[in-house]
This record gives C-alpha cells, structure tokens and sequence, in this order.
C-alpha cells in the first residue's frame, strides 16, 4: 500500500473517539457540505447477515454483462483497502482515494466522522465523478444507522437476518430485522433472500409501501441435474450455469441479484446474466487452493449462520478437515463451533490479536469454547496456525481457514508470499 495512504488510513481511524458510532447525522451533514446527491442513476443498497458481498459481486458482474458502468463500495476488506471501491471492475487505485479523502476531510470542518464513515463519503464522492449507471453500496453494520442509508436506494436487499452484532443490533431476530430494513425506501422494491424473513421485515415494507420479492415465494432458485440450476418468477424462467462462487447458498445470492436488477426493470438477457455468474469472484468465499494434495480452503465465515453453510458445504464433499479458527472476540465462538462441529476432525486455534481491538488472545478464546472440543494445537498467530495444520494434516485431507476477514486475509497474504517464493500452491 502507498505510505500516503496508509497515513490516511491511520489519520482516519484516530480521528473519532469510537471505532463504530452508528447514526446518520454527522456523515449527512458532510455529505451536504460536499454536495453528494445520487452515486449513479440507479442504486441498489445490499443488507443482510451473510452474502452481502457475493450478492453485491453478483450483481457487479451481471450488471457489466450488460454493458452497464457499475460501481460498487463493499467492506471490510481483506488485504488492500482498495477492494472496497470498485469503479466498472477496478480497483480503485491510491491516488484517486487520497484525493477523495482530501475532499472529505476539506468538507468536515469540526464533524469527527468514524473511519468508515469517512470512507463511505469518499466512496461516493469517486462514484459521483464517474457517470455510474449503477451503484451497489454494501451496508456497513445493521442498515437503518449505517452512514451508505445516507443514499436513497431504487431497489434494497436483505440477504438474510441471523444473530450477529447483536451489541448494536438488538438481542433477536426481529430486532435485527427491523435495523436492516431501514434501508428500504417508499415505493421501492425490497429483495428478501429468506424464505421466511423476520415479522419486523415485513411490517416494516408493508408500513411505508416497499413492495417485497420474497425468495421462494417471488421468484426461485431451483437446482437442476449437471451444473445447471433455474431461476424464474412470474413471467420470467432462465436456465442458467451454476455461479462461478460455489458454495450452495451462492444460488440464493446469485437469484436476489437477478431479482434486483429485474425489479429495476433492466433488460437482462440470458446470455448476459449467465457470463454475468461465470464471471464473478470474490476472494475468500469457499476459496480452494492446493497443497500438494492437501486442500486448503479459506473463507470469511464468522458467524452461527455462515458456520451451518459452510458445515453444508463440508458435508457435500466429505473429506478428513483440520480447522483453523481465528475468531474476533465479539463473535459467538460456542455456536460457530457448535453449527460445524460434526465436520471437523480437529481444531487448531489462532489468536487474532493481530486485528486490532476486537482481536482475541488464545486463552480467552479457549474460555469460549466447549471444554471436550478437540483442540490439537493453538497457536498465536493465523499463519502459525495454517503452517502447523498443514503439518498435521499430513499427505492428503483439507484444511479449513475461517473465522474472520482477518484470518482470511492472513491466508491470502501467505498463499500469495508463498506463490512468489516458489512454493508450489
């Protein structure tokens, strides 16, 4: 990364008292200092607890199948802060972020913003100077307080609500629910990709006039014999390759996107649609690389509900699995363990102090977990911990990486060191 933009990046994570102060008061203000209207001439805001990012890549790359000009704001990212703005399929580069954090912070005055604060206004500062034809803002934290609400979105999607940052978010589903429908606007439509979402949701749509497709309900994704699946609503059936991401909840993400760009009435093609799938990528979801003959996949599960579909995932191709976990501290290590558990032969945990102030230390993350879980070596480090489970995984079998976007950029980075070294991947 430029140290420019490292300095920057420092600048702004010290520049407000708390890391997280959810609101829309200070990052509107600056927002209208800065004249900020619409990203692109249409808007598609993503919320959910699990496949905000591969829904968000599906739709990018659909999008662009269709010739259109899309950008997109994701977090966190995984090694570079560059992943999170995209501009028709590329990066961001660091100039072109030191200047919109120029612009930013130009505009704030006196307003302390938080460091994700700041980056959605440079985000849509970028977006606002490229004549977007869409924007795809992937929420932050929750949705109703979350600074990309500041954008009225033209079509909002919910992928799913599970229990995650319940600190910030409320102690239940409904609770949850009712924070990330706050991103649906009047007479906008809103994308639900569960089949039976939250009360909350749906009171919430029904009470200011969102019409909602529901998954399963609205429109479908159903699997077909060979690597094909179906997706189809009223009026609408395309048969279609499976998605290049290949988790099976992917037909879940990939069939919201489809529905979101058919909600804004955009004329997809099938063609376009099916390059659109076979084109996405997005690192670190059920990523799998080779070690010789052992596997090694790496992905950003860290939650109960992400645990219970890459358990899915595991049980779909039984093999002999070594775990490296390397959870933060705010997560519910017991029920992530709990959800995949029956797959896993032995664990090997990594502390993630490395991450920051939400990292956690070995003995407090073994106080988390059941006492009789089979824990075969901790270590204090994520890229300790894959080195020493490839070593006990022997010639053959797979190791799963997980547990947090820090563990899963840490395995990026080695993969990627190892690659430039001559280490056969």
């Amino acid at each position: 990364m430029n140290e420019d933009l490292q300095h920057w990046l420092e600048r702004l994570e010290k520049q407000h008292p708390k890391t997280i102060e959810l609101g829309l008061d200070r990052v509107r203000e600056v927002a209208q200092r800065m004249a900020l209207g619409k990203p692109a001439a249409q808007v598609i805001s993503v919320a959910g607890t699990n496949g905000k990012g591969s829904t968000v890549a599906f739709i990018e790359a659909i999008a662009q199948a269709a010739g259109k000009r899309v950008g997109c704001y994701t977090s966190p990212h995984l090694q570079r802060y560059n992943e999170r703005v995209r501009i028709d399929g590329r990066e961001v580069d660091d100039a072109e972020l030191i200047s919109a954090f120029e612009a930013v912070e130009a505009a704030r005055g006196e307003v302390s913003l938080t460091y994700f604060e700041a980056g959605t206004l440079a985000a849509l500062w970028l977006f606002a100077r490229a004549r977007l034809d869409l924007a795809v803002l992937e929420v932050g934290l929750g949705g109703r307080l979350d600074a990309v609400n500041i954008v009225d979105a033209d079509c909002a999607i919910i992928t799913t609500v599970d229990l995650d940052h319940q600190d910030w978010l409320g102690s239940d589903t409904e609770a949850i629910g009712f924070e990330k429908a706050g991103i649906a606007r009047e007479g906008k439509p809103l994308v639900l990709g569960d089949d039976d979402p939250p009360a909350s949701v749906l009171r919430h749509a029904y009470a200011i006039g969102a019409p909602s497709w529901r998954i399963a309900n609205d429109f479908f994704a159903e699997r077909l014999a060979g690597a094909q699946w179906r997706y189809h609503e009223v009026g609408c059936e395309m048969t279609l390759p499976l998605p290049s991401l290949a988790a099976p909840v992917q037909l879940r993400n990939a069939a919201c996107a489809i529905a979101a760009l058919r909600a804004l009435d955009f004329d997809l093609q099938e063609t376009a649609v099916a390059r659109g799938l076979q084109a996405a990528q997005l690192s670190a979801r059920l990523q799998v690389f080779a070690r010789g003959k052992v596997q090694l996949w790496v992905d950003v599960g860290h939650n109960p509900q992400a645990a219970r579909a890459l358990s899915e995932a595991l049980a779909a191709a039984p093999e002999k699995t070594l775990a490296v976990y390397a959870p933060l501290a705010d997560k519910d290590a017991a029920a992530v363990v709990a959800a995949l558990q029956a797959q896993i032969d032995g664990w090997v945990l990594a502390a993630s102090s490395e991450a920051g102030a939400r990292g956690i230390g070995l003995d407090a993350l073994r106080e988390k977990l059941p006492q009789d879980l089979p824990v075969i070596a901790a270590e204090s480090n994520v890229i300790a911990a894959i080195e020493k489970a490839l070593s006990l995984a022997g010639a053959t079998g797979r190791v799963l990486v997980f547990g947090s976007f820090h563990a899963a950029g840490q395995a990026l980075g080695w993969l990627e060191r190892q690659a430039d070294s001559g280490s056969a991947i």
